[in-house]
């Protein structure tokens, strides 16, 4: 058998502490990273990237930022949506104030500014948490996407109140606006999401992650042994927020193209990437993509089961995904409260030591 440990010999502690130990694990790892890369764009329509891998490509880096802030360090959050309408407006008028800067200079710089932002709405948790905790996020995703509405500055003063995305190119490809091909857009969200994702596995694994994890467990016994809950739950609503900062100026530039901060970014938005972190699992950078997959995915497919194959309503069918949803999330918090992290973890387990899975 390929995934066994036998033979698989460390020779030095930084090979010990390696993400993937099994051989196998990193040929798979390498293998999918060349073919996102080099396959991919080349076999991608418009249906796939707008329909499957961008959304996904970009629910994944909201859902890693938030499980680092709930995951990782414990503190609950349900302002997701306006911390992404926060990256988004920031790279709208980023882009409109500098045309001349690189898109993707704008995309980090929008990720910095919704940092700040959460460090500001993440003060709270200095004195509370828990369920006082959420509803202190919560009430800065209203008090956002409020103030996104009634302040026309915000959206150059546009009649509507929206805001669109210009057209911006990276090395003469377009990227943003109605020029930009399923390809560019792909590859474009794909170097933020394997760069976000490596920095978050290295965060998570150092001392910063530990801190976070300390803090998560007992924040108490923390600060005993020397933890700062000041710096450490303000990196980790720092850090999340720039993730979903970056998450939400694509989701706004590359992905919808024009956005109301209401209909994009409500409070919707904040469930869902929240419903992706619960159903993948907390305190798992692979459990953000499976959750981010899944909630991408299933849609999709039960649109094209219940509409196109059994001819069902739409709103019917939308109201049979909400159930299937919420039934998933209760199933999982009940009998596998780690998600399909965990699921996949057990069963690479059992793969490993077959014919002996005791």
């Amino acid at each position: 058998m390929l995934y066994r440990e036998a033979g698989d010999f460390k020779t030095s502690y930084r090979e010990d502490g390696q993400t993937f130990p099994i051989r196998f694990d990193r040929m798979a790892y390498y293998a999918l990273v060349a073919v996102a890369f080099l396959v991919v764009p080349f076999v991608i329509d418009d249906y796939w990237a707008n329909a499957v891998l961008v959304p996904f490509l970009i629910y994944a880096i909201a859902a890693l930022g938030l499980n680092i802030l709930t995951g990782y360090c414990g503190q609950v959050s349900l302002g997701t949506g306006g911390f992404m309408a926060v990256g988004a407006y920031a790279v709208y008028k980023l882009m409109t104030a500098f045309p001349m800067v690189p898109v993707p200079v704008h995309v980090l710089l929008a990720g910095g500014i919704t940092a700040l932002v959460g460090v500001l709405f993440g003060l709270p948790s200095l004195r509370i948490k828990g369920f006082y905790l959420a509803v202190a996020t919560l009430a800065a995703q209203f008090f956002l996407v409020w103030l996104f509405n009634k302040v026309p500055w915000f959206y150059n003063y546009s009649a509507s109140g929206q805001i669109t995305a210009p057209a911006r190119e990276v090395l003469g490809i377009a990227v943003t606006g109605p020029a930009a091909t399923a390809s560019a857009k792909y590859l474009f969200c794909l170097s933020f999401v394997f760069v976000l994702a490596w920095i978050a596995r290295n965060l998570t694994r150092g001392t910063v992650g530990r801190k976070w994890m300390a803090i998560r467990d007992m924040d108490i016994a923390a600060e005993i042994i020397g933890v700062n809950p000041l710096t450490t739950k303000m990196t980790a609503f720092a850090v999340s927020s720039f993730f979903i900062g970056v998450a939400g100026a694509l989701f706004f530039g590359v992905y919808l193209g024009a956005a109301e901060v209401g209909e994009a970014f409500g409070i919707n938005k904040s469930f869902l990437v929240l419903f992706m972190v619960i159903i993948g699992g907390l305190g798992s950078i692979f459990g953000s993509f499976a959750g981010a997959a899944f909630l991408v995915l299933l849609p999709v497919a039960l649109k094209n089961l219940l509409v196109g194959s059994l001819g069902w309503p739409t709103d019917l069918a939308a109201h049979v995904e909400l159930m299937i949803v919420g039934a998933l999330i209760v199933i999982f918090l009940i009998a596998e409260p780690h998600g399909l992290a965990q699921l996949w973890r057990v069963a690479k387990e059992k793969l490993r030591l077959w014919p002996f899975p005791h």
